[in-house]
């Protein structure tokens, strides 16, 4: 029954057994249980590692069972824990694999070239009218990282026809902002817009690169991060493309819809807060998290204070020490 919990068959009866007689010793428990002392003291261990008994100086097996509710919640306290962890690992996986996906192909143009299996976007007229005619022969859909925070007017008017055009033609868009364009009236103006007419939007805290992947046949991406106005690649390889699939999906399954409130995590750290407390923690600049998370320096400057007197620290690096002690970041990032 407690297998989910992390105890096997053995462990459970051992520790139902404790509860119930508490006195007993090695031998009295072995018979009990019908079990070899050996599989006691294996089992025993086990209990130990998951907190279930503790020892005591009292005459028995030298351990105490810990009471049904505490043990509980400290069991599901470290899954919980191990959990966050885990997914605190995928998303840095997920981040690095698509940044050096980004950053790789600026350095394999003449390979992928030679093979036909991508194409080189020169400048920002080129990346657009490239897009454009992606766009007219799209067949079915449309799967789009927008990063950067708000958008200029300008170019949130100008990209409606053809969006109104694709909906229009029943081509499914789907497409990922950054949490802070909700506090952007030009771009969410423009967002509702876009969902009001059948479009579906999310946002997420932080988005690995700017991407649009086309049919999941072809995908457009940056020749650098820093600046994807310089340039671009459409890339066609079946690999990378539907690596890169794989990457927006397990994006947008986290992402938040535009038309549901920004939720906040067991601690009452919001995903963008969760973000800039391991950015932090990463090393990253007050200027560095404002480009991340499309905020202004400010406004990063201003999250970062906040945080900081939360986790009553004085530094960056007392910050990052308390966010363990307190379960706000994993020990084994």
């Amino acid at each position: 029954m407690l297998e989910p919990l992390g105890l096997d068959s053995t462990a459970e009866q051992l520790y139902k057994s404790m509860l119930a007689h508490p006195d007993e010793d090695f031998t009295e428990l072995s018979t009990r249980l019908r079990m070899d002392e050996k599989d006691i003291h294996r089992a025993l261990h086990e209990l130990s590692a998951l907190a279930l008994v503790r020892p005591t100086l009292q005459e028995g097996t030298g351990y105490r069972a810990v009471s049904p509710d505490m043990a509980m919640e400290a069991l599901i306290a470290r899954q919980q824990a191990e959990l966050t962890a885990h997914q605190l690992r995928i998303d840095t996986s997920r981040a690095a694999a698509a940044q050096l996906i980004a950053e790789c192909s600026a350095m394999t143009i003449g390979a992928t070239l030679a093979g036909g299996d991508a194409e080189r976007l020169v400048g920002p007229d080129g990346i657009r009218e490239r897009l454009a005619v992606l766009a007219t022969r799209a067949e079915h859909e449309v799967m789009t990282f927008a990063p950067g925070g708000g958008h200029p007017a300008a170019d949130l008017e100008a990209s409606r026809p053809p969006n109104a055009a694709l909906l229009d033609r029943g081509i499914r868009m789907r497409t990922i902002y950054l949490d802070s364009v909700r506090n952007h009236s030009p771009t969410l103006d423009h967002v509702s817009w876009l969902s009001a007419r059948g479009g579906q939007v999310r946002t997420a805290a932080t988005l690995p690169v700017r991407m649009v992947i086309i049919d999941r046949h072809q995908v457009v991406l940056p020749l650098t991060t820093s600046d994807a106005r310089t340039g671009a690649m459409l890339l066609k390889s079946e690999g990378v493309v539907t690596a890169l699939c794989a990457l927006f999906e397990s994006v947008w399954a986290t992402a938040i819809p535009l038309g549901e409130a920004p939720t906040t995590d067991q601690h009452g750290l919001s995903n963008q807060e969760a973000e800039i407390l391991r950015l932090l923690d990463t090393g990253f600049t007050d200027e560095a998290i404002a480009k991340r998370l499309g905020i202004s320096s400010r406004t990063a400057r201003r999250l970062t204070a906040v945080l900081m007197e939360r986790l009553e620290a004085r530094s960056r690096f007392e910050a990052g020490a308390n966010a363990v002690r307190r379960g706000w970041l994993s020990p084994t990032r």
